[in-house]
């Protein structure tokens, strides 16, 4: 019998590629492109097919980071989206035979009020984050 597992450089990349969207559209931190502001990196798409915003966020710092995302340009947002989360606070964590699920995405609920997200980026996450507009 054959075994594979995952590993987080896989998850990443199968993150990646499922929520890749149609159109590129921009994504700012402070009125600058999120590129290393504060160990955050981002961007964002719009998946025309799904009428869905997601934005990728990575939180490359040692400790939480709060993000207040605004989704502008849409009349319409849901109440409700979902954020998926990669991290883990050991470094030096893997995967393996014997525990192959070590780092995996984890998909949890996020609310949106007056087109915000509001969320606690952990740290060393790559999060993506999923809202239904129109």
């Amino acid at each position: 019998m054959k075994q594979t597992y995952g590993t987080p450089n896989y998850h990443v990349q199968k993150l990646s590629s499922l929520n890749k969207g149609t159109h590129v559209v921009p994504m700012l931190l402070n009125n600058e492109v999120a590129t290393g502001q504060d160990g955050l990196y981002a961007s964002a798409v719009w998946d025309q097919p799904a009428k869905e915003v997601i934005l990728k966020v990575v939180n490359t710092s040692d400790k939480p980071q709060n993000g207040e995302f605004l989704i502008d340009g849409v009349k319409n947002v849901q109440g409700k989206g979902t954020q998926i989360e990669l991290r883990s606070n050991n470094l030096d964590a893997v995967n393996s035979f014997e525990n192959p699920a070590t780092i995996s995405p984890i998909q949890k609920p996020v609310t949106v009020k007056n087109k915000k997200v509001n969320l606690t980026l952990q740290p060393y996450s790559v999060n993506i984050i999923k809202v239904k507009v129109s």
